[in-house]
């Protein structure tokens, strides 16, 4: 239930939207079902079937879902029904179609197929933090981090975003904590890393469930790769991946909640809620403390 990837930003200091406001904006861009003829649509859901609300409140937080339905047309399946109508065709008027008529007969096809296609439908999630001035996007693609940025931006206008902007690049900094074993404070080095060259024709060297401490790492380090993966985890509670992009990749909580704690929560609100004010809390202060590290050029007043 935890968000498995982010992709973040900053809210500016403009940000003074209310829930009340936020939901009016959204409910705006709702979301509808593509009809026969589209081949997709976009818009905004209930993060909880059972709660029809499209911004979510936990305490000052806000949780959203975007979601986007693509009817599923290979390319493969078109052709297929071109090429049948292009021989038809060729045999009514005697001469092969041209382009234009090939383009006509694709359109046609593909208008035809539509009502018959099956739909992919995804929804993705967005973590709001008023407070911290945190924009969290549960995505690995930065397309679809991009979508769903343009998505708020067209709901709610003007719609202040910043990017995130550090001191210290994540490469440098992650190529500095394992040669000299020292992570940040309350970080521990885990055994997932990759290390680059650079240059266009860049060697890439992965390691997986490796322990990171051995001379074949160093002598990488020396001859100029850096890290541009490495697994971690915060203060025994959160491990993710960290990124040169300052994605945050693979997050997954390491017994935040005992068993006693979870077992008490039976009631399926009560859990979404429990749960993702955890997650919300336990990021806060993950984000910040990374953040820190790689000394964020800040240009907002934070609240703890």
């Amino acid at each position: 239930m935890w968000f498995k990837n982010l992709k973040l930003f900053r809210l500016s200091h403009e940000w003074a939207w209310t829930f009340d406001q936020i939901e009016d904006f959204l409910n705006t861009e709702r979301f509808a079902q593509a009809d026969a003829n589209a081949a997709s649509s976009v818009g905004w859901v209930a993060v909880r079937e059972q709660d029809q609300r499209l911004a979510y409140p936990l305490g000052k937080q806000i949780i959203c879902a975007f979601r986007s339905e693509k009817k599923l047309l290979p390319a493969s399946v078109i052709n297929q029904f071109v090429k049948a109508r292009a021989q038809d065709l060729e045999e009514q008027q005697g001469f092969k179609p041209g382009r234009k008529q090939r383009r006509d007969l694709k359109e046609e096809v593909t208008s035809a197929l539509l009502p018959r296609a099956f739909s992919l439908i995804r929804d993705t999630r967005v973590w709001i933090d008023p407070i911290n001035h945190w924009l969290a996007i549960d995505t690995a693609s930065t397309s679809k981090a991009e979508e769903v940025i343009s998505a708020l931006g067209k709901a709610i206008y003007p719609f202040p975003l910043e990017p995130i902007q550090v001191t210290i690049s994540p490469a440098v900094a992650m190529t500095a904590w394992i040669s000299t074993s020292a992570p940040p404070s309350h970080f521990t080095i885990d055994q997932d890393a990759e290390f680059r060259a650079g240059g266009d024709k860049a060697a890439a060297i992965r390691y997986v469930k490796h322990v990171l401490d051995s001379e074949d790492i160093d002598k990488h380090i020396r001859n100029g790769k850096q890290c541009t993966r490495l697994a971690l985890t915060w203060n025994d509670r959160v491990s993710f991946v960290l990124t040169e992009n300052l994605d945050i990749k693979r997050v997954a909580p390491q017994d935040v909640l005992d068993e006693t704690e979870q077992s008490a929560i039976d009631h399926e609100a009560e859990k979404f809620d429990s749960d993702m004010t955890l997650m919300c809390a336990e990021l806060n202060q993950l984000l910040s403390a990374l953040l820190n590290a790689l000394e964020e050029k800040v240009t907002i007043q934070k609240v703890n």
